[in-house]
């Protein structure tokens, strides 16, 4: 459908809400903005060498599930050595995991992806290293080592956050094992610097996940998001962009919203993880009102319009949506469906497309990927390093690739229709007045299409509502309907001046159900 240039008004409003800024219809230009990532756990994926621990070479062997998924790029988690399951306390910058195989596995994995159009992404860790790494225990053994003020030392202790060496007090924000770097030290800024080059250059890879972002260079009590931290990306984004233009960096910026995705992606990093947006699909899939990811949607059009940022569920740090969602499958597609219908770029958790659960420890939530209900969920066919999750013989890839109606084909459904429509990818969105907080709607629209999106988020039918468009931006006239995703076929739309007014697609939503359509003049 067309958007009518001249009615649209310069800049979008979206009742009550003002954007602070006009909102064009912009299709992608980087490759990141049509990517949708897939976060793998490297120890927990897939068990090639039967030592019961998942490796890269898994990985390799697993890329045309991701392909057959919809995936064109991945995250991996920490690949570096380390003396912890997780890997986010680095003991070397410049090599893998043994664990995990070597620099040829992973050189192979890099290929083998680039010949598929898939790009990688690894986790980089800034803020801190390992207590045993060789910098860190040659500035704790002597107060006169070239690394001592690679890190944070004090003669006495500052608080919490402190901890004794052997000549001093060293500054460790999460826990003694990871003391932080010093990036006050032009020293310390030039070795990451390298680091960067030798990934983006001598190896391959396509860009960085940064762990801890927003806590790179403390201001006294201030830990998080200081003028500093903002300084030092600056010249971290400059220096990795002359070493590769087309490389990605993504930030975690723990809670973050709107408006702090819009201030760090201002040549600091490519793009930081909205929570706020994340929050916003798992609250109104669990909670069946559509107030959290309106709400969301209205931050971002209001602080981010261009909603240039990366969205997920959940990660590695936090309870698996399916657990969040009591283990109801309906929910976890609804909050699928909302994350794939909206702007940003999305990340998958492994596991996610099939209802893997998982809560806190933090080892629980990274379980054995579950490929089938072979012993060790297909997983490894030695012991695995975790006990996989015991639903494994219900829930697996093999058992859902079978099943129509499962969790993964859905997955796999909008991620077809995200890589066939413009529209879904487009940063422009406006939300439809339902009438009725159990539906969410909204319309995506790009240069050459418009959607509709509705979802009835609720476990009960609904027929008393009504979608209304306040924004006077598309052509008068009739459209027909054509229903791209969803079992019912939608009614034609009328637009007047520019809106519509109390449009319904079909009689009733079914519960849980959701509706794409495309209309046509």
């Amino acid at each position: 459908m067309p958007i009518n240039q001249e009615t649209r008004p310069a800049t979008p409003l979206l009742a009550p809400v003002q954007s602070a800024a006009p909102t064009p219809v912009t299709e992608s230009t980087q490759w990141w903005q049509d990517a949708v990532f897939y976060e793998i756990f490297v120890r927990s994926f897939y068990d090639t060498d039967t030592d019961g621990i998942g490796d890269l070479n898994g990985i390799t062997q697993k890329l045309g599930y991701l392909e057959n998924l919809g995936i064109n790029a991945i995250w991996l988690m920490p690949i570096h050595p380390s003396p912890s399951y997780h890997g986010y306390d680095v003991t070397n910058y410049y090599n893998v995991n043994p664990d995990y195989g070597t620099m040829d596995d992973f050189k192979v994995l890099l290929e083998e992806a680039h010949q598929r159009d898939m790009r990688i992404i690894m986790d980089l860790v800034l803020n801190h290293t390992s207590i045993n790494h060789p910098w860190a225990q040659s500035a704790n053994e002597s107060a006169s080592s070239d690394y001592r003020n690679w890190y944070i030392w004090s003669d006495t202790s500052r608080g919490s956050n402190w901890h004794e060496g052997k000549h001093g007090y060293y500054y460790g924000l999460f826990c003694p094992c990871m003391p932080d770097l010093n990036y006050n030290n032009p020293e310390v800024t030039e070795q990451m610097r390298d680091v960067t080059r030798f990934w983006l250059e001598d190896v391959g890879v396509d860009g960085f996940r940064l762990d801890a972002a927003k806590h790179l260079i403390e201001d006294g009590e201030v830990v998080e998001n200081t003028p500093a931290t903002h300084t030092w990306l600056k010249g971290f984004y400059e220096s990795y962009k002359s070493q590769n233009p087309q490389a990605y960096s993504v930030g975690e910026v723990f809670g973050a919203g709107a408006l702090l995705t819009k201030i760090y992606s201002n040549e600091e990093l490519d793009q930081i993880f909205s929570f706020e947006m994340a929050s916003g699909f798992v609250n109104s899939a669990n909670g069946g009102s559509n107030s959290g990811i309106n709400s969301a949607i209205k931050f971002s059009l209001m602080d981010a319009p261009d909603f240039n940022f990366a969205t997920f569920l959940t990660n590695h740090d936090q309870n698996r949506v399916m657990s969040v969602m009591n283990g109801k499958a309906d929910k976890a597609k609804l909050a699928a469906f909302l994350l794939l219908t909206s702007p940003g770029t999305p990340f998958i958790y492994y596991g996610e497309e099939i209802g893997m659960e998982g809560r806190k420890p933090d080892e629980d939530i990274r379980l054995p990927m579950q490929w089938s209900a072979e012993p060790n969920a297909g997983f490894s066919t030695d012991i695995p390093w975790r006990e996989p999750n015991a639903n494994y013989a219900e829930v697996n890839v093999v058992t859902q690739e079978k099943s129509a109606g499962s969790l993964l084909n859905y997955y796999q459904t909008l991620l077809q229709l995200r890589g066939e429509h413009s529209a879904l990818k487009s940063n422009l969105i406006y939300l439809l007045n339902t009438d009725n907080t159990g539906v969410y709607a909204s319309l995506r629209v790009s240069k050459s299409e418009t959607l509709l999106v509705v979802a009835n988020l609720t476990d009960t039918p609904i027929s008393d509502y009504a979608l209304t468009l306040e924004d006077a931006i598309l052509m008068d006239g009739t459209y027909r309907s054509s229903t791209i995703f969803g079992g019912e076929q939608a009614t034609g739309l009328q637009v007047t001046r520019g809106v519509f007014q109390n449009y319904k697609p079909v009689t009733e939503l079914s519960p849980y159900s959701t509706l794409i359509v495309q209309f046509q003049p």
